[in-house]
């Protein structure tokens, strides 16, 4: 049993949103949702639990965390660790070692379990968690569900009592959220206790016994999953939560783009180390247009993104603007993008000068603008490493619409972020759009694409499977995909050449990890 007796909690120099008077209590096997807006005080709890804080996050902490009997702040990190087991949000911040057979292996390994033991622990949880096909990889090869599988599995192996995962889906595509699940129901099934602090909820409510939704450091209100799922919308969307069941969730009606398409992609074809990623691609898109990039894992988009600012030299076929063609200096100059881990691209020393960064004679007024826009104004003397992870996605995105280039592409720009967070990206994409540009987002969040897309184009078995418009009439084809049924990856059967392509797709993405920082610094030097 968790209990937290009038427990309250401020990081150094917090003076809002700070944790106050929490009351609660938690059973055994109990599976419990914290939700609420970014900084409302869910990661707050869950450090409490695993000891973070004290230990490790200093401030001030008064009330009592109790498991089982025994008061966290005078128990050591050791012996926490071998009842609560915690799943972050970016599973590389819990990686220590290369290959993923010795992370597994790593917490019971330091517990000083005999080795024939430690190997049966290990195998029985990649047998569990059916993990077979990544034994003896390494680490960085990894995708992001397949980091978040071994982080899980690593966990999973020291066979805690209490599991923790803090936004665990943020940054996982749509099978991956689903192996998630799956993971959460085997855990449950043993007795778990499970506490899950979360910006998406759909994949939750068959799992979770309770939602905490808390608001400025509070408590505001516990639900069931049935009471939480007969708020109205109105009402939910003002707590600044997320649905708890996508097939209410309806894309919203666009403005027609009436410009004819200046941007022309034919029959290119892309290859890594002489082998095909993706072919057959012949794509036009017009000014003002919000094009939503999907698909699985290792299914050639980030390569196209990459071939379409410049950077990926095996390619074949033309790009025109305006019927001329395009070479990759000239798409490299012509494009921006906003990557998915954002750490990449920021350099600068606090927000302000990071919207400013590389740009000649920036417009102070605009400047400004973005920054009240994406609620970053009150931080923009603050260093951007300092920020949370939805604030330097804004951060990244301010600086997007700053920098005046033509095609823009986002690398999944709603990781991480609350309703309210995901809402300004949107108006803020929108205004974008409208000023004339192009706009590619690689997402896998369907409410974003509802919210803002004009159009979806699906990557699938290494070329382009579906390209349509986001409205009512394709409502079918977007809940396909994101909602029902199996995903073809997992279809006995499925197409020989999906394997293929999965497979040159994860190795070039390797690859590409280490050109990504060289990319970033390419796009700044060239702002405009």
């Amino acid at each position: 049993m968790i209990e937290f007796r009038h427990v309250s909690f401020a990081y150094p120099g917090q003076s809002e949103d700070r944790l106050q008077d929490l009351n609660l209590t938690i059973s055994d096997g109990e599976c419990v949702l914290f939700c609420g807006r970014s900084g409302c005080g869910k990661t707050t709890v869950t450090r409490l639990v695993n000891g973070l804080i004290p230990h490790f996050f200093a401030g001030e902490l008064t009330g009592d965390v109790i498991v089982d009997e025994r008061y966290i702040a005078k128990l050591p990190m050791y012996q926490i660790a071998e009842k609560v087991g915690s799943v972050f949000q970016n599973p590389r911040t819990q990686f220590f070692n290369v290959d993923t057979d010795s992370e597994i292996a790593f917490g019971i390994e330091n517990e000083g379990v005999p080795p024939d033991e430690l190997r049966l622990k290990v195998d029985g949880a990649v047998k569990d968690l059916k993990l077979q096909k990544l034994q003896g990889r390494r680490i960085f090869s990894l995708s992001g569900g397949e980091k978040q599988k071994i982080a899980f599995a690593s966990v999973y192996a020291m066979n805690p009592d209490i599991y923790l995962l803090d936004e665990p889906s943020s940054n996982l595509d749509v099978d991956a959220i689903e192996d998630l699940r799956k993971n959460l129901i085997r855990i449950k099934r043993q007795g778990k206790t499970i506490l899950v602090a979360e910006h998406r909820l759909y994949y939750l409510k068959d799992l979770v016994d309770r939602i905490v939704y808390m608001e400025q450091g509070k408590v505001r209100g516990i639900y069931t999953p049935e009471q939480f799922l007969s708020i109205p919308a109105v009402q939910r969307e003002k707590m600044g939560l997320r649905a708890m069941d996508l097939h209410s969730v309806k894309p919203l009606p666009k403005p027609a783009v009436q410009a004819l398409p200046v941007l022309d992609i034919r029959a290119m074809a892309l290859y890594y180390k002489k082998q095909p990623v993706i072919s057959g691609i012949n794509l036009r898109a017009a000014r003002g247009e919000i094009i939503g990039v999907t698909g699985h894992n290792g299914t050639g988009k980030s390569t196209f993104l990459r071939a379409l600012c410049g950077l990926h030299k095996g390619c074949t076929g033309a790009c025109l603007w305006d019927g001329k063609g395009m070479d990759s200096k000239q798409r490299l100059k012509s494009s921006y993008m906003v990557m998915q881990d954002v750490n990449y691209q920021l350099f600068a020393e606090s927000v302000e000068k990071e919207c400013c960064f590389g740009i000649k004679n920036p417009d102070a007024d605009i400047v400004t603008g973005t920054m009240k826009e994406l609620g970053l104004y009150e931080y923009r003397n603050r260093h951007p490493n300092t920020l949370s992870g939805g604030q330097k996605q804004r951060t990244a995105v301010a600086v997007s619409m700053i920098c005046r280039k033509e095609i823009l592409i986002f690398d999944e720009p709603t990781s991480g972020l609350d309703f309210d967070g995901m809402l300004q990206v949107s108006r803020l994409l929108s205004r974008i759009a409208r000023g004339g540009k192009i706009i590619f987002v690689v997402t896998h969040d369907y409410e974003f694409i509802s919210a803002v897309c004009s159009r979806v184009v699906h990557f699938d078995s290494g070329t382009v499977q579906e390209d349509f418009a986001v409205n009512q009439k394709n409502l079918g084809k977007l809940q396909d995909f994101f909602i029902l049924g199996q995903r073809r990856d997992d279809i006995e059967g499925a197409e020989t050449g999906q394997k293929n392509y999965t497979e040159i797709g994860r190795k070039y993405a390797y690859e590409a990890k280490r050109e990504e920082s060289n990319w970033s610094s390419a796009q700044m030097g060239g702002k405009g």
